[in-house]
């Protein structure tokens, strides 16, 4: 069992990208539809490779660090101030799985790394697009479009 789509939008997702200042409605919907496909929104959440809720591997988030946030103090210190004080110094990773807000950032910045644009909210299939392009190179884009129309009828049946 995994979060409810709505909770996990409205109680981490929404907020965060607030936070870094990157809000939009389709950014959150990419996020969303990220999460729903890569883990079932939270329902698998870790294995020996990939960490979290957006199931990224530890080499991804380094390399995050290394060649994206390090020449961006700012926005690094923005990131860094969502991770948990002592635990990130001993296990960085472990925040991808344990932090939802941080592993949030950290998805959103692989999105706006990749430097492709951000479909509308309404363009599934160049959402799954860029999902497979960002997050999951062999990835189907059909399991894309099914996992976001699972976690879509799971909200509508909420709300």
């Amino acid at each position: 069992m995994g979060i409810a789509a709505c909770e996990l939008s409205q109680y981490v997702i929404r907020p965060t990208l607030v936070y870094l200042d990157r809000y939009s409605p389709a950014a959150e919907m990419m996020l969303l539809a990220t999460a729903a496909t890569q883990s079932a929104l939270g329902a698998t959440l870790e294995n020996q490779e990939h960490h979290g809720i957006y199931r990224i591997t530890a080499e991804r988030h380094a390399a995050l660090w290394d060649a994206y946030l390090a020449h961006d103090p700012e926005r690094a210190s923005l990131v860094r101030g969502l991770a948990s004080q002592h635990a990130f110094f001993g296990a960085p990773h472990l925040e991808l799985t344990v932090n939802l807000r941080y592993a949030t950032a950290i998805a959103w910045l692989l999105i706006e790394e990749s430097g492709l644009p951000l479909p509308s909210p309404a363009d599934r299939q160049g959402q799954a697009r860029l999902w497979r392009r960002v997050f999951n190179s062999q990835g189907r884009l059909q399991d894309f479009l099914t996992a976001w129309r699972h976690c879509s009828e799971a909200w509508n049946q909420v709300a």
